[in-house]
């Protein structure tokens, strides 16, 4: 691996406008667990919603048509506030700091790409860290749901308090897409890490680079083919690979 360590340490260098797109991956070397894997979210078995499946759990319908298993649901699995970032958050937001990287772009919802100091994320699946009132808008700190003795958390108005993170049957947050699509069309290094790019339509977004470098940081190949990029791909752990190559 080191001779791809120090490639991708060559395009960093070389590069000033870096964006990174991420997944689950990323967030699993800090022990969230991703939604697909055999271990992961949709594949951890509990009689209280086995009688669900993982998406309407995760649905606008469940959250109006039955929240109490909804936010039941939601509070088991979901709280992140504990988690901290991991390797990988470190490096990205140093990278930020130094003036290479311009964006990171995640489908994560935990908030830990901000714990680590990035500033100019783009989460274009929403966030736990955010709440707000179904019906007047109040916003709440992330806490709120996993703090309220409620078990359907209100606002005052009488509205439902819930998540600012997009569920199923929900269109994507059009400022984070925008945002995600500008800054992918603008770079000139695309850094994709801890994906398998089949989630759409978020794994399209990375169609709009038009740079002239793509990395790839997966523990599985992806067979992900770059048309008129240069491409590096590196299969091991995402944590220790941004660590080794970002200074």
């Amino acid at each position: 691996m080191d001779g791809k360590i120090a490639k991708l340490r060559e395009f960093i260098n070389e590069s000033e406008k870096i964006v990174f797109f991420g997944g689950a991956g990323v967030s699993t070397e800090s022990g969230v667990p991703d939604f697909r894997s055999k271990d992961g979210l949709y594949n951890q078995h509990d009689v209280r919603f086995e009688r669900y499946s993982p998406e309407y759990l995760l649905s606008r319908s469940c959250l109006y048509n039955e929240p109490e298993v909804f936010f039941e649901f939601y509070r088991q699995k979901l709280n992140t506030g504990n988690v901290k970032p991991n390797a990988a958050h470190y490096a990205l937001a140093r990278l930020e700091e130094q003036g290479k990287l311009t964006a990171v772009v995640t489908q994560n919802i935990d908030g830990l790409h901000q714990k680590a100091g990035s500033k100019n994320v783009f989460e274009i699946h929403g966030t736990t860290a955010r709440n707000y009132c179904s019906r007047c808008g109040k916003k709440y700190p992330g806490d709120y749901i996993f703090k309220s003795n409620e078990r359907i958390p209100r606002c005052a108005c009488g509205g439902i308090v819930r998540c600012d993170v997009t569920l199923y049957g929900e269109q994507l947050p059009e400022d984070a897409v925008e945002g995600a699509v500008n800054a992918i069309s603008d770079a000139d290094m695309l850094i994709i890490g801890g994906t398998s790019l089949t989630v759409y339509p978020a794994a399209s977004y990375v169609g709009f680079f038009r740079g002239k470098r793509i990395v790839i940081i997966n523990k599985t190949p992806l067979g992900y083919y770059a048309d008129k990029a240069e491409l590096l791909e590196i299969n091991d752990k995402i944590g220790e690979v941004l660590s080794l190559s970002v200074d």
